[in-house]
């Protein structure tokens, strides 16, 4: 079996991202019915090659997603909300987000450098702090995901927030690569900090280019990852850092 503590940091992130993207994919796919009982801890531990603290925090992310049930001391189980994606079998492909995103978060960026109050500015500048400090890809694109929203939050709009909320899997999807791809990096392309440094000067036409030009990097560095539905494409990607790491 596996010991509990066997990973470093960095794999330890991104094989609780697999594990917990294949059983996601198993419920939502039928796979695992609803009412289903899942393996025991033990059982998903060997089967992955995880320690059964890898395989809790799994186990509390689907329950936090109402895709499981966990009952103490009788297992974990499939609920009936963990039904199928909203888009069907056709999963959206990196384009299409990144069109979908350009209006909405353009206009996010402008509404909050008008209006951000110094509180939101801090909130949004701790969700910086927090991606440039993350441990492994996962974690920073979940970080990634949260100064997105902070940024909404100082929108002031909470039509706004909620409709960035609603695709922020999605997102995150597409952040997983982003955020460990050397290409992204490309240099005088404005990202987080030149979004922020707007937002703070209040400086509106700024914030809205800046942001603009941080969705439209990937339309120029994805390549044939474009067209490629964003499940398929962060899973495969995933694959490929735990290798690596």
């Amino acid at each position: 079996m596996p010991s509990d503590e066997p990973f470093r940091p960095a794999m330890r992130g991104l094989l609780t991202e697999r594990i917990a993207r294949q059983l996601e994919h198993d419920i939502r796919g039928g796979e695992l019915a609803t009412g289903a009982k899942l393996a025991s801890e033990r059982e998903l531990a060997q089967r992955f090659g995880a320690s059964r603290n890898v395989v809790r925090e799994v186990l509390r992310r689907l329950e936090a997603q109402d895709l499981i049930d966990v009952q103490p001391g009788r297992g974990s189980y499939v609920t009936a909300q963990g039904g199928r994606s909203v888009f069907g079998a056709a999963r959206p492909t990196v384009r299409q987000l990144i069109e979908a995103r350009m209006p909405v978060e353009v206009e996010i960026a402008g509404l909050a450098a008008e209006r951000a109050t110094g509180a939101q500015i801090a909130a949004i500048t701790a969700a910086h702090l927090r991606v440039l400090d993350a441990p492994d890809p996962a974690v920073k694109a979940r970080a990634d995901l949260a100064f997105h929203d902070a940024i909404a939050e100082a929108s002031g709009n909470p039509v706004l927030r909620v409709m960035l909320g609603s695709i922020g899997e999605l997102m995150f999807e597409m952040m997983l690569r982003s955020n460990s791809d050397p290409a992204i990096g490309e240099p005088g392309v404005p990202h987080h900090a030149e979004i922020l440094d707007a937002i703070v000067a209040h400086d509106v036409p700024l914030a809205r280019s800046h942001m603009h030009e941080h969705l439209a990097l990937g339309l120029r560095t994805y390549g044939p990852d474009l067209d490629e539905s964003l499940d398929v494409m962060a899973t495969r990607h995933l694959d490929r850092l735990l290798k690596q790491a």
